[in-house]
């Protein structure tokens, strides 16, 4: 099937089954919404532009709705708009679309069963991460959150599995998902570059993950595991050849909520291995880690201060870029082997639906700036930059 095609099919049904449960059961609707704007600047990057100048690409607008179809079915869909520079591909989105079913109701747990465009609930932000006054932070740490694989992370085309329960011990949950993710254009040249000409597809994405909150504890323990396989297909007039690249990570997370504070921290440990792809025979295998530690001061209802440290190495064998600088020849300075960022935020809720956010990031590397296959040297050429961004939030 044509995959644009799959994609305007789905948002015609999500259209279609809109205006038929409003005209149903205005009763079992419920629908929220969000229009946000702000504006960045990333100097000496092309995180946001590749003039490093102030830009107000930093749009955010979605529609959610959740239709109760029945005791144990109900629809879930959100479409946005989103531009956000050269941080992901401008534009309309259909960002889930689902049926969950409730497989099986007891007084403490229940199961879960999601079929569609389902969301992603494994890792701490994945499943909020679409909505800006729900994240902590404008911009979320790049060594897990990487902007330019947004549409890859917020979740998949397949199906679902989402257990919870209550017991004795404390309270546990447990999600599985399994489905692949279109490509548009747009993204493969955000991820691959401009000289890449063909398409990139996902051929299926694997997830697993496990949370634990110990009974009469503030602490939250969880462990998730990633397998993805994705395929490049070159066109004719094409610097890049037919290739794949398989991906495997390993995530662990922590988070302890007090009643004026809060302190998170999530830890991966990546696999990637790249085949053919920038030409034949071309093999390289990539250990990537990368841990951040963010706490977060309720001033008071309406005042939250944040602090973040977010670390990330390319190659755990090579964490200075040192040999990355040697195998390209200079080319790759080495300073893009690695991406070190302390990030201060300050978010201000104005009434009961607006909120302003304001951030400033000072980061040292490159490593998580796209492309990500063939880094732009030009533009990015120095190893220390800084970024600060700041929106105003309106939901309803």
């Amino acid at each position: 099937m044509n995959k644009r095609k799959g994609i305007g099919n789905v948002v015609s049904l999500w259209l279609g089954l809109t205006l038929a449960s409003t005209v149903w059961a205005d009763n079992d609707i419920a629908w929220h919404g969000f229009l946000s704007q702000g504006m960045m600047q990333a100097s000496d990057s092309n995180f946001v532009n590749d003039s490093g100048d102030v830009s107000f690409k930093l749009t955010e607008v979605g529609v959610n709705l959740s239709y109760q179809i029945s005791p144990t079915l109900r629809l879930a869909s959100q479409a946005v708009y989103l531009n956000g520079g050269n941080r992901y591909p401008e534009g309309l989105r259909l960002d889930y679309l689902f049926l969950d079913w409730n497989l099986y109701s007891a007084e403490n747990w229940q199961i879960n069963l999601n079929l569609g465009r389902f969301k992603n609930y494994h890792w701490l932000y994945s499943s909020t991460r679409d909505i800006p006054h729900t994240r902590p932070s404008i911009i979320l740490p790049q060594s897990l959150y990487y902007d330019a694989f947004r549409d890859f992370a917020k979740g998949n085309d397949g199906a679902a599995l989402l257990a919870q329960g209550d017991g004795a011990l404390g309270s546990w949950e447990f999600n599985w998902s399994y489905g692949d993710t279109p490509i548009e254009r747009a993204l493969t040249t955000t991820l691959l570059g401009d000289m890449a000409g063909g398409r990139l597809e996902q051929i299926y994405d694997h997830q697993l993950s496990f949370y634990f909150q110990p009974r009469d504890s503030f602490s939250q323990f969880g462990v998730a595991y990633v397998k993805s396989d994705f395929e490049y297909l070159r066109s004719e007039q094409d610097a890049f050849v037919d290739g794949r690249a398989n991906t495997r990570r390993l995530i662990f997370n922590y988070k302890y909520s007090a009643e004026f504070w809060d302190f998170s921290t999530e830890a991966i440990d990546e696999n990637v291995i790249y085949q053919n792809m920038l030409f034949s025979g071309y093999y390289q295998e990539l250990h990537s880690q990368g841990i951040y530690f963010q706490g977060r001061w309720f001033a008071n209802s309406d005042l939250t201060f944040l602090a973040r440290l977010d670390l990330f190495d390319q190659n755990k064998d090579d964490r200075s870029g040192g040999w990355l600088e040697e195998q390209s020849g200079g080319m790759i300075p080495h300073y893009f082997g690695y991406s070190d960022t302390l990030t201060l935020g300050v978010t201000y809720r104005l009434a009961d639906n607006w909120s302003l956010q304001t951030e400033v990031h000072r980061l040292k590397g490159t490593g998580r700036l796209s492309p990500a296959v063939l880094p732009d040297t030009e533009i990015n050429d120095k190893e220390y930059w800084n970024l600060w961004a700041v929106q105003l939030m309106y939901w309803f």
